[in-house]
């Protein structure tokens, strides 16, 4: 089909004095009031190269899931990557509202359940975006379908699509492949593990997000005996973060539960939580906001630019 104009995602030159300090290691002695927010990149860590597929999961909603989805997804775009964005998320779809997808004027409109249920490829249920490198596959309410009436082999039905999507191209088909997973830890989460090459896990800076790790850890393991050796917990995400004695417990916590990961903070901004409403990224909605300065260095920390590359 023929594309309409697409606007392109800007690059962000914010001075290097508003970027956050990359650490091997955090100061334990350092009194939390004169704590800096700082992203923690240990010594085991491995930068991605693309291709790549990531999952983005939490358990538990308000994490900030979607939001990391797609900030990420356009600072990689912005790059000059191809990127493609899965709405794997029944509960809400809020992503597909977010990207708008830009159907054919005739012909069926495919979505991910489309793709479980053997009626189209992954690339015919994948459509541009309003912006320049970003595609999503779409989703709404009837993916639940999936869960209960769970599909043969729906757990390894991204893979396979991804995999047959490859075949069909003669290599992979986009550079970066970003599932925006439910927040729940059912069918559709493990089929999107199962197909990932990396996890990215966003914890909202609070008790019950922290309680709710241990589930997700479970889980993550569990994918990793059974479907899926090579995925690996790349980077978590500390979203909505401020200074307190708690985020840096919680901090402390999730790198010990994954060493291999950098832990990078999102600070709290609520120019995040009004992008969706403009249909727009943080990054084009509100270029001067920290949560635009840390999705784009969280980014380029998790996938260098294709410079560094």
């Amino acid at each position: 089909m023929t594309e309409s104009p697409r606007t392109a995602l800007p690059s962000l030159s914010a001075l290097p004095g508003e970027r956050l300090e990359i650490v091997s290691a955090w100061d334990a002695d350092t009194p939390y009031q004169a704590w800096r927010p700082q992203i923690l990149v240990p010594p085991t860590f491995r930068p991605a190269t693309a291709p790549r597929t990531y999952a983005v999961v939490n358990q538990k909603g308000g994490a900030g899931k979607t939001t990391s989805a797609v900030e990420l997804a356009a600072a990689w775009a912005a790059d000059g990557y191809r990127v493609r964005v899965i709405d794997a998320d029944h509960q809400e779809a809020a992503l597909s509202a977010w990207l708008l997808p830009q159907y054919p004027d005739e012909g069926p409109r495919h979505s991910l359940r489309s793709v479980f249920f053997d009626e189209c490829s992954l690339a015919e249920a994948t459509y541009p975006t309003l912006f320049e490198n970003l595609y999503v596959v779409p989703s709404s309410i009837d993916l639940q379908r999936v869960e209960y009436e769970r599909p043969i082999g729906a757990e390894q039905a991204l893979a396979a699509a991804l995999a047959d999507e490859a075949q069909q191209a003669g290599g992979p088909a986009w550079d970066v492949t970003v599932i925006d997973g439910a927040p729940s830890l059912g069918l559709v989460t493990v089929a999107a593990l199962t197909a990932s090459d990396e996890v990215i896990v966003p914890v909202k800076v609070g008790g019950l997000d922290m309680k709710g790790m241990a589930s997700l850890h479970k889980t993550i393991r569990s994918v990793q005996r059974k479907t899926n050796p090579k995925l690996r917990v790349g980077s978590v995400l500390l979203t909505a973060w401020d200074k307190s004695d708690f985020a840096r417990q919680l901090a402390a916590k999730v790198s010990e539960d994954y060493p291999e990961a950098a832990v990078i903070p999102i600070r709290r901004s609520i120019r995040a939580s009004e992008a969706p409403i403009a249909e727009e990224p943080v990054r084009m909605y509100a270029p001067k906001s920290t949560a635009a300065g840390d999705y784009d260095q969280a980014a380029r920390v998790i996938l260098p630019g294709r410079a560094a590359a």
